[in-house]
């Protein structure tokens, strides 16, 4: 594991890892159809943080990066286990606890319905200090039901870790605030865009497009018939 406490820059370490989703082509731009995300807005982009599962050494260094933020931004022994979200969160969380030789649990989107009828699987110490690491997140709303289930269970929660982070809409923040949360990540748009027009991985004109959905996602989305409620 390489961390260097002393020297952390988190924005040098945000563009290395743009430039890793750059590289395995996890970073798609739309054709003749918008994305649609889960609560509906309509976006020229899409990060498939899924497809690092594939390319073991890179992956390897991102795990590294993780540890990074997560012992600067978090500390040393702030943290008695981690909890993946379903579904993709839980890959990162595995290679998170054990990096960090802590429990892991998953939290599921909402109960099976059967058996224990559990939303948190695993095994739970109530009052442990516990982290949920997802994929990423765009307006952080999703991580409101995966704190709570993981609190009902008798974990406490104060931190998040996602590998993307949109860094787009003015509420995402505020929200996390709210649920007493602090959001870390290892990457955002903004880098996104920046290693895209250095290393030229799209034309001009998408580029373009590309900023003006960040300054004004949620005009972008109307104008493509997409959802207007995240701002």
């Amino acid at each position: 594991m390489t961390v260097f406490p002393s020297f952390y820059d988190k924005d040098r370490l945000s563009l290395e890892v743009a430039k890793m989703l750059l590289e395995i082509n996890a970073v798609h731009f739309y054709k003749d159809k918008p994305f649609f995300l889960t609560s509906g807005l309509a976006s020229p982009v899409y990060i498939d943080c899924r497809k690092i599962i594939s390319y073991p050494r890179l992956r390897s260094t991102l795990i590294d990066f993780a540890m990074t933020v997560i012992i600067n931004e978090i500390g040393y022994e702030s943290i008695d286990s981690v909890v993946g979200g379903e579904t993709a969160g839980i890959p990162f969380a595995s290679w998170i606890s054990d990096r960090l030789m802590l429990p892991m649990q998953y939290v599921r989107k909402k109960a099976k319905g059967f058996g224990r009828n559990a939303q948190v699987e695993g095994k739970v110490t109530v009052g442990a200090r516990a982290l949920l690491v997802e994929d990423l997140s765009t307006d952080c709303k999703s991580k409101v039901n995966f704190c709570q289930a993981m609190r009902v269970a008798g974990l406490e929660v104060s931190h998040c870790f996602v590998i993307f982070y949109y860094n787009i809409f003015q509420k995402s923040f505020e929200l996390m605030q709210e649920l007493g949360i602090n959001l870390h990540y290892l990457s955002t748009w903004q880098s996104i865009l920046k290693v895209a027009k250095e290393g030229k991985y799209f034309e001009f004109n998408n580029l373009n497009e590309i900023e003006n959905f960040l300054h004004e996602p949620d005009k972008w989305s109307v104008a493509h018939d997409g959802s207007s409620n995240f701002i």
